[in-house]
């Protein structure tokens, strides 16, 4: 086997092989004769049919089985000769496969570029720190509150933060448009949770009293028939009432699953969520921090076949996010992923080689407890942790996710860390209210 290689630029490779066709027809003659046999051909007894007859009823379909096998099979002897590691698949160019002649092909991929990745002593990152305060919980359990409001009915016009019950009739040049209608629809005012136009147009009405809105749907609504279009909303109020939260007694920390204690074991139970909260926070703040100066300071070239897969597997992402069950029928823009596709390619080969040369292994009691969390998250827990663990792929999945994240404790353990104050609300986003009803 004769093999030539050609840097074609980048990392593209050409790799041209030439197998011998006395090689090719030793193969074609064994396989004929296996044919041979067992053959059943019309006129002749089973495995009694001449051997030329073999060769012309089969020798074409045989040969191309052969150029095929060995073109696979040349292909890996070849880049075990040239030492290559190829990112993806070939791009097979035949060159002659004719019978009677060498077999000549050439294969052009890409291989994975070299990656030497900074000594990670270098690197600094800043790690938050901030602690709970009373404040903070404080406005904690006022947002356990808001998650249990009260509603009363009242009468006078409706105002921010009412809960209003209403029927309502859409319609179009006077038509009724029965995808806009509902009897008894219940929403907050000021919620957001309904349209801007809805929302405004029931504001200082009275219990009993209609009204009639203009509502313009958007153009990239859903229903063609509303898409862009002007709809006359006629609303009728049927309740109105006021919210107001509820007291902090004995059925409010019941709910929260404080049964003892009083407002004191609340306060602590609140504590240590919240700070379990703020750890989690700044374990991701970290780790986004680590990986950022990973792909800063390892600047690589990258594969154009493994952007590719991760622009798919990204679009894939976003339409299962917007609720397309057939990614095909997705719009998402390619060029919109090229940047985050190259991304996670320059990071997933980074982490591999720190994998590779600090000699990490998936730590099992780190998977078991990864597991153990993504089965408690189902309420037939001890169902969906059997079918993990019946299944490869998904058990390899966790070893990778636990894998990255040893990858992140053995950068941290050599970076430079940098202490910065924060607090528990910019770490978490949690914002405080002061315009909470009483």
């Amino acid at each position: 086997m004769q093999v030539s290689l050609t840097a074609t630029g980048g990392l593209e490779r050409r790799l041209e092989v030439a197998v011998p066709a006395e090689r090719i027809a030793s193969e074609v003659e064994q396989r004929l004769k296996r044919i041979s046999r067992t053959a059943r051909l019309k006129g002749f007894r089973p495995g009694k049919a001449p051997f030329t007859v073999i060769r012309r009823q089969f020798g074409e379909q045989v040969h191309a089985e052969v150029v095929n096998d060995l073109m696979r099979s040349s292909y890996a002897d070849a880049l075990n000769q040239e030492k290559l590691t190829p990112a993806a698949g070939p791009r097979i160019e035949p060159i002659n496969v004719g019978p009677g002649s060498d077999l000549r092909y050439a294969a052009v991929f890409e291989v994975l570029p070299e990656v030497r990745v900074r000594p990670t002593g270098e690197m600094s990152i800043e790690r938050p720190v901030a602690a709970v305060t009373d404040a903070d919980i404080d406005a904690m359990i006022e947002s356990m509150r808001r998650q249990r409001p009260i509603f009363t009915a009242v009468d006078r016009a409706v105002r921010d933060t009412d809960r209003v019950t209403v029927d309502y009739q859409g319609r179009i040049d006077g038509a009724p448009v029965k995808s806009v209608q509902g009897e008894n629809v219940a929403f907050i005012v000021g919620a957001r949770r309904v349209m801007t136009e809805l929302d405004e147009g029931v504001k200082g009405a009275l219990s009993g009293e209609s009204r009639t809105v203009t509502v313009r749907f958007p153009a990239e609504h859903a229903d063609p028939a509303l898409a862009g279009r002007e709809v006359e909303v006629q609303l009728a109020v049927r309740k109105v009432e006021e919210m107001s939260l509820p007291a902090i007694d004995e059925e409010f920390m019941n709910h929260f699953g404080v049964t003892e204690g009083g407002i004191d074991a609340l306060r602590a139970e609140v504590r240590a969520s919240m700070e379990r909260e703020m750890a989690q926070a700044v374990r991701q703040r970290m780790r986004a921090a680590v990986i950022d100066a990973l792909v800063r300071d390892n600047v690589i070239e990258v594969p154009r076949a493994l952007v590719e897969e991760q622009i798919h597997e990204l679009q894939r992402e976003a339409a299962r996010r917007m609720g397309i069950k057939d990614p095909g029928h997705s719009h998402a823009h390619h060029a919109a992923f090229e940047e985050p596709a190259r991304r996670r390619v320059a990071l997933g080969l980074i982490v591999s080689e720190i994998i590779r040369s600090a000699n990490l292994k998936a730590d099992r009691q780190r998977v078991q407890s990864r597991l153990d969390e993504i089965a408690a998250s189902y309420p037939n827990s001890d169902e969906v942790r059997r079918t993990y663990l019946q299944s490869v792929e998904a058990m390899r999945q966790i070893e990778a996710t636990v894998l990255e994240d040893q990858v992140i404790d053995w950068v941290l353990e050599r970076a430079s860390v940098v202490e910065r104050a924060s607090s528990f609300s910019e770490l978490t986003g949690f914002a405080h209210s002061s315009e909470a009803p009483k």
